[in-house]
Order: C-alpha cells, then structure tokens, then sequence
C-alpha cells in the first residue's frame, strides 16, 4: 500500500505484524471477553474528538518517514517518525502498540489527521508537574546545564532550579551537577507562561526531617542503620544515611590499626554502622563501625597480666617508639627508652623493622585509654646487673676501644657494656686528645674507679696501672727548691711549665718578673727551658706553685758564689777568716740541696 504525507512524501507502508482480526475490530465485535481489552480504545474511537487534545490511538503503520496511528477516525493520523526514534535511531514502537498522542489538526492537505507525541508528552509532563504541586509531592528531573542564576532541569519539560534551592549548602561548582538525575518539588508552576520553579532543598530538608528522627531511635535503641559511602579522606569515611552524612572517623573502623580507610571501603560501598553520636544543633554525626563487635579489650588485664612476656608482631614505626600487636585489635607500643639497656635508641628503625616477631614484656595496662606499655629491653637479662655481681672498684679489665671522643675514650667491657677512660684517666702526662696515644680497636687495660648501674656509667682508668708520678714528685721535692722546666703553654695569668714525667707547674705572671709586664710572652717561650723556684706544693690537688723570678735570682746568687770561689787568695794574708770559712760552706750546702 502507498501513502502520501502532508509534506508530499510518498512511501510503501508496512504491514502490519498485528493479528488480521485486530484489523477489522468495530464496536460490535470486541468485548470484555476479547483477547485484546480495547474498551477502552473503542470508546475514544466513536467519542466526539476535538483538536488540540490528548488521545489514544493505534499503531497501524510505520514508513520510512512517519509512523501512522489509528485515533478512530475517518482516517489515519500520522506522526514523524524522529518523535518515536530513541537516542541511537531505533524506532521504539511497532504495529499494534496502543500510544497516546495529541491531536493537532483532524485533517490536513492530504486528508490526514495531524498528531504529535512530542507534544503529547509536554502535554503529559506539564499535567504531571500541576498534580506534583497541587499534591506536594516530588518529581525527578535530569539537571541539562548551569543557566544564569541556577540550573536548567528537564521534567518532561524545561524548568528552574535555583542556584540557593540546589542543596541544603551552598554549591560552589552547579556544572558539576550537570546529567545527574535528582528528586525536587515543584514550588511554583505557571502553564500559560511557561514556567516552573523547583527546590530540591525543600525535598533534601524534608527527607532530612524524617531521617532525623530514625536516626535518634537508631541511637537511642542502639540499632545499626544503612548508608552508603560518599567520600573517604586521610582521617575517615562520609557516610550518607539517606540525606544525612555521618563521619565514620578511621579509628571508628576497625580494632585493629589501619593507615587509610581505603583499606577498609571504596565510595559507593553499602556500610551499616552505629550511631555514636548526633549533635542535632551543630548536624554532626559520629558514626561506629567496629563497635558492631565486641571489644577485645575486655579483660585484656586477665590475658596479659602486667610482667608476663608475650610475642607480637611490629606493624609500624614512629620516631618515638614501635607498635607491636599482640592480637587482632591488640596493640601495645615499646618506647624507644624500653629498648636497650645498654644504647641510646634514636629511633626504633636501629633495633626493629615492620614485620618483626618480638619478644616483649607488659609493663603498664591502661583499659580505658585502650593502650599497653611494653619492654623489649626487659625480655633479656640486663648487662648492668652482670656488671654489679662480677667486678668491683680496683678490679683490672680488659677491652677494646670502641669509641674515642675529645673527653676520653670508650672501652668495651662486657657486650653492650662501655667504660669510659676520661682523657684527664689517660696518662700521667698531660693529653690533648687521647687519639695522640690510642686508636680505635686497640686493646687496652684499665683499672674500674666507679660503678654507678642506676645512671649507667662505669668509669676506668688506664693510667692508675702506673706509679703515680705524682706523688713521687711531692716525696722527694720540697718549697723553695729550684727545678728546671719547660714552658709548655702560655696563658693570660701566666704559664704551665712541664717539670719532667709529666707533672705540671703554673708560673704565675706577677712571678715572671720583678717588672710590671702584661703579656707573659715578653719573658718566656713555649719550649725553653728555665729555672723555677717551687713556691707552692699543693699534693690534695696535685697544683705545683713556680716562680721564675726567684728561680733566675736564685741561679745568679749561685753563679755569683762560684765566681767568688774561683777567685785567686789574697798574696798579703797566708790564713782564711773564720767568716769566709762559714760563708763556703753555707754555699757548699745551698748547693748540695739544689742538686
């Protein structure tokens, strides 16, 4: 069969894969009991149609073009077919299908009933909207894109949303919105002029009333509720309860530690989780995940009494100490102080990795804080103890040196266990810094001089295995005795002067000289050799007093004496005085002491 549309298109119909009887269908012929319910189709085909109306028709056709509809009607109406071609060009109806319709004109140029669907489904939507808002109730609509002052949002037909009625907070980005299909009420509809105002607020607030008050009863009945997560950030998950979002912060997720909540959930995953906490004027919602279950630290106290030792497993590190779980939401933290007995940790990477299998000992439950405080030091015997029962003050050791500081250096006594010669312990001479006479590995013996285990310090000396030159010296030298030293440094308030196997003297600087003099450099040099007169013996602080000024009059008188008695006798006079007799033998005795 051929047809002719009012644009003057002609095309072969279809034939219509609709059983034949359905064709030949009047009034007479179908009833209730009739295999198609067409009552009511019948009905609007013999009732009086007027234009620009809605009507329901049947597909009889479809041409390349147009779609033709059977209204009951003289003849058939005809539609474009784009108005029932989907997204992807597929028509979306087939013959026989019951549509309904608008009817434009009863017939055109070429006798054909004009119809639109396009227009019939404004028609429908704008109906749709009038009863959303006579009734308060929402409809959905698909947000088209960012106009000025809010949103263009398509129900069937274009209308408003604004910008300040999107949300129940402000929204900075409204493109973002763009596609998303969402649920508003109508607030004000106007046929004639075309316009229709939305709210989706209105519809946010009221959902938010309703779920407001079945989350007080969740949390007064202590009764889980469904949500569904929305964000996740470093410190935990957002929640959305149905128009409310909650925060399930990251230590609300699980007993046991976890670094980042996607460890635990992605956005878009359903969560059931308790209400900890509603602060309904500030719209806070704490929410609980791992509380669903029972807290394993219930009794922790009866299954980890306080000194037993446990094994664990060391899941992080910090700067301050190493995490060690004991069990799955156990865990217990080993200070960097808890350690070592012996070293100074500065950070628990020296001593222990993530992963690590440990030994640790409790030493401190505080179940309310959920926190155990552990000792990895105390699972061993402690060094210092050995030392106390083994050695005491005098007793010789053997070790090699580990560590040379300016201050003196460290010797390995017992492992883990370092004594410290300080650099004053070294030698009897005087040191400058004990790298002059001692390397690192070399193996020393020295004497222990103090045990002090509560602080941790062993003190040695090497130089106490030699005789001390000392007190030598103060056995066999008294005050006013000249002795030859050398200047070894010079200060502002005088000088040191060596007096041989390394004891030391100090030559004040108002003893340098009888002269007034400011600088000691202007009588003496490091290196020479001069006489010193001892002025002062001090053994209880090993200070030796020198004065070179009495020292060189001291030298002088004695050249003087020699030159005297080197002197030829008097020719005139054959015998000695009695005064020059006792004279000499006053020099021969001053002499005698010096040497």
């Amino acid at each position: 069969m051929t047809t002719t549309d009012e644009k003057g298109h002609t095309g072969e119909i279809e034939t219509p894969s609709v059983p034949a009887d359905w064709l030949n269908l009047t009034s007479d012929n179908i009833g209730e009991g009739s295999p198609v319910d067409m009552g009511a189709l019948l009905k609007a085909n013999v009732a009086e149609h007027t234009e620009r109306q809605l009507i329901t028709g049947r597909v009889v056709a479809i041409t390349p073009t147009d779609i033709l509809i059977d209204v009951g009607l003289k003849s058939e109406g005809v539609v474009p077919r784009e108005e029932f071609t989907n997204g992807r060009g597929e028509v979306i109806v087939q013959p026989g299908d019951v549509v309904e319709v608008f009817l434009e004109r009863m017939e055109d140029a070429n006798g054909h009933v004009v119809l639109s669907k396009s227009k019939a489904t404004k028609m429908k939507a704008w109906e749709e909207v009038e009863h959303a808002y006579k009734e308060g109730r929402p409809i959905k609509g698909v947000i088209l894109d960012r106009v000025k002052g809010g949103l263009a949002v398509d129900v069937g037909v274009r209308a408003f949303l604004p910008g300040s009625l999107v949300d129940l907070q402000p929204v900075r980005n409204l493109r973002a919105l763009k596609g998303q299909e969402v649920e508003m009420k109508v607030i004000k509809v106007n046929r004639k002029r075309g316009n229709i105002v939305l709210s989706r607020k209105a519809c946010l607030e009221e959902k938010v009333s309703v779920q407001k008050e079945r989350i007080l009863e969740a949390a007064k009945a202590g009764m889980p509720l469904k949500g569904v997560v929305k964000n996740l950030t470093n410190f935990g998950a957002f929640v959305d309860l149905g128009g409310i979002d909650g925060l399930l912060h990251v230590t609300d997720m699980s007993w046991k530690r976890i670094n980042h909540p996607s460890e635990m959930f992605q956005v878009g995953d359903e969560v059931e989780v308790l209400i900890l906490n509603f602060d309904e004027e500030n719209g806070k919602l704490q929410l609980g995940f791992k509380q669903k279950d029972p807290s394993p630290w219930k009794n922790v106290t009866d299954r980890y009494p306080i000194g037993s030792k446990v094994r664990g497993k060391v899941i992080s590190l910090t700067n301050y100490g190493a995490f060690v779980e004991l069990e799955p939401g156990i865990e217990g933290m080993i200070h960097v102080s808890e350690m070592s007995w012996t070293k100074k940790v500065k950070h628990p990477s020296a001593v222990l990795n993530v992963g690590d299998l440990v030994e640790v000992i409790i030493l401190d439950i505080d179940s309310d804080a959920q926190r155990i405080s552990l000792g990895l030091k105390q699972a061993e015997p402690n060094p210092w103890d050995i030392i106390t029962e083994t050695y005491r003050e005098g007793d010789h050791v053997r070790g090699k040196v580990r560590n040379i500081t300016d201050f003196g250096i460290f010797v390995e006594v017992l492992d883990g266990v370092d004594g410290l010669v300080h650099i004053s312990d070294l030698s009897w001479k005087r040191v400058n810094h004990p790298s002059e006479i001692l390397k690192k590995g070399d193996e020393v013996e020295a004497v222990i001089t103090n045990i002090d285990a509560v602080n941790q310090r062993l003190s040695l000396s090497i130089k106490a295995l030699q005789p001390d030159i000392w007190e030598k010296f103060f056995q066999t030298h008294y005050v006013g005795d000249v002795v030859p030293g050398a200047v070894t440094k010079i200060v502002d308030f005088g000088a040191f002067v060596d007096l041989g196997d390394g004891v030391e003297g100090l030559v004040h600087i108002s003893e340098l000289s009888d002269k007034h003099i400011s600088n000691c450099a202007e009588v003496v040099d490091v290196g020479q050799t001069y006489p010193f007169k001892v002025i002062r013996l001090e053994p209880g602080d090993k200070r030796i007093g020198l004065s070179l000024k009495e020292g060189q009059r001291r030298e002088r008188q004695h050249r003087e004496r020699e030159e005297e008695v080197s002197r030829p006798a008097p020719t005139d006079e054959s015998r000695t005085s009695l005064g020059d007799v006792v004279d000499f033998r006053g020099f021969q005795k001053t002499e005698e002491e010096e040497q």
